[in-house]
């Protein structure tokens, strides 16, 4: 399964193209750490650190891509592990997914994606 939006986020989208009907809005989204692919619920390897952080705001950088103006940090990690994917989440509602750079943390350990670290792209008709 690949990475990218959920599917109520894609089918709002195209609610809203072809039959005007209003999308819903995210305005404050958390992101959440995984050891692999989050899956199509973005519930699918979840980290041992289950805490969803901010994940402030994103701007635009290009057409198409936007990403997060701040560092999302997590403090004294629980478990030994290596993140290699991110979920953003509005409360209970898995919104998108992507792959982030693998990094191996211990225990103790402070990780933190930093400004700029999540990239949330739409692709364009080519």
């Amino acid at each position: 399964m690949a990475d990218g939006a959920s599917n109520t986020v894609v089918n709002a989208f195209l609610a809203n193209i072809l039959n005007g009907t209003a999308p819903p809005t995210y305005g404050s989204l958390q992101v959440q750490l995984h050891t692999g692919a989050p899956g199509i619920a973005g519930t699918s390897n979840v980290a041992g650190n289950t805490t969803k952080q901010a994940a402030g705001a994103f701007t635009k950088q290009s057409d198409g891509n936007y990403q997060n103006t701040g560092a999302v940090t997590w403090t004294s990690v629980s478990t030994a592990e290596t993140y290699s994917h991110v979920s953003l989440w509005n409360g209970a509602t898995f919104v998108a997914s992507g792959a982030i750079t693998a990094s191996p943390v211990s225990v103790g350990d402070t990780f933190t994606i930093p400004a700029n670290g999540i990239t949330v792209t739409q692709p364009f008709a080519s």
